[in-house]
């Protein structure tokens, strides 16, 4: 039974009927009243007050049968804005959201110097700039929440990126002061786990998702809450040692996962062992439907060590659902049936395998999300994604 002052039993009621609405989509002051055994006093209190914050909306609905017209409530998606960025090695990410996770603008900068002091100006000038151009409703941005790809504390302090060599460094507190705005700082792997369970998976209970771009991170979702370790480095699972003495790591081990499994170290050692000056993706999506047997070979090769990994993984954590969130393996066709020729031991248990359809937007939108749960104060969000192609997009390359 919970139980608390006033004010704190007000707080916990308002989260209840917040997070029925926006899971529900359109639901009447009846309905809300029997899923969360509040009264209808109190639902109709905390509605007139959500009503007077244009955090939600009345539509009235029209039909034929007798009676009155019921009255449905919705969130409000238009009352402010959410900005998800997504700091990468060599360029930055950033998406608007409306208050439903629906994307308003997009927009990529390109980022040469990766000195922190450099990094950080950009970002106070791009979040300065959102901050001016979307003040078009009653809260303007309500938050904004970094993805970074290395190790983020409790605390939310950067304590270590290793393709920047940055070391503890209070990111948050600085564009706070900066911007005026509230900051949350995130690892990346946790934002595209966040965005996976917020807009696709919304039953599971344990869902893990593994990031394979730069390097390979984990983010990790238990009961509706990150699985963040002692420190909040849990999730680092890609200096896991999946070789001994292997190849070297930068992290100082060798025969690391992620120096055999990420996905910038294939192309890479393709781009290196055949003397190109260059090998994208692009070039990879041709050389597979060419046929290319060498490069066939090479994808079966990284398939093997990737399910090396996932076999570790699933055997630590039991996990419900994973998610594998990498680009080669939306190009190779029938690899997660690869992966799973692989995972043949007794013991490991899963669900559900996958690749996330999010692509590098994963990050972005789990960011927006986690921003929208901070700022509604609800224990976890259930929202559609719509990928809409008519979304209006800024994609300037400075």
């Amino acid at each position: 039974m919970i139980t608390g002052d006033a004010a704190y039993i007000k707080k916990i009621n308002r989260s209840l009927i917040l997070e029925k609405i926006i899971e529900k989509g359109m639901i009447s002051r009846a309905d809300i009243s029997k899923a969360t055994a509040l009264t209808r006093a109190t639902v109709s209190a905390q509605v007139a007050d959500l009503l007077d914050e244009d955090l939600i909306i009345e539509t009235q609905l029209e039909h034929n049968s007798v009676g009155r017209k019921p009255i449905m409530l919705s969130l409000n998606a238009k009352a402010g804005y959410a900005l998800g960025i997504d700091v990468e090695y060599g360029q930055i990410s950033f998406t608007l959201s409306d208050l439903l996770g629906n994307p308003v603008c997009e927009k990529t900068v390109e980022c040469t110097k990766l000195d922190y002091k450099s990094i950080l100006q950009l970002l106070i000038e791009q979040i300065n700039s959102f901050t001016d151009e979307f003040a078009d409703n009653r809260y303007g941005i309500i938050g904004v929440v970094i993805a970074v790809h290395g190790l983020v504390g409790k605390d939310e302090k950067i304590h270590f990126v290793p393709r920047f060599q940055w070391g503890s460094v209070d990111l948050k507190n600085d564009l706070e002061k900066a911007c005026q705005l509230k900051v949350h700082i995130e690892n990346n792997a946790n934002m595209s786990a966040f965005a996976e369970r917020v807009f696709h998976h919304h039953e599971t209970n344990s869902l893990l998702c593994a990031t394979i771009y730069t390097g390979i991170g984990l983010g990790m979702i238990m009961d509706n809450e990150f699985f963040r370790g002692n420190d909040g480095f849990a999730g680092e699972i890609g200096h896991m040692i999946v070789v001994p003495r292997g190849r070297p790591c930068t992290c100082g081990n060798e025969g690391c996962w992620e120096q055999y499994a990420s996905e910038i170290v294939f192309l890479e050692n393709i781009m290196v062992e055949k003397n190109l000056s260059s090998y994208t993706y692009e070039d990879l999506r041709k050389s597979i439907a060419e046929g290319d047997q060498d490069i066939l070979e090479r994808l079966d090769n990284y398939i093997y060590y990737l399910s090396i990994g996932l076999n570790n993984m699933i055997n630590m954590y039991n996990p419900d659902t994973i998610i594998l969130d990498g680009e080669i393996l939306r190009l190779y066709e029938g690899s997660i049936e690869k992966i799973e020729e692989h995972l043949t031991s007794t013991i490991s248990h899963y669900r559900h395998l996958s690749i996330s359809s999010f692509g590098k937007k994963s990050v972005t939108m789990g960011a927006c999300a986690f921003a929208i749960k901070h700022f509604l104060g609800v224990p976890m969000l259930n929202l559609q994604y719509v990928d809409d192609e008519k979304t209006y997009e800024k994609n300037n390359q400075n």
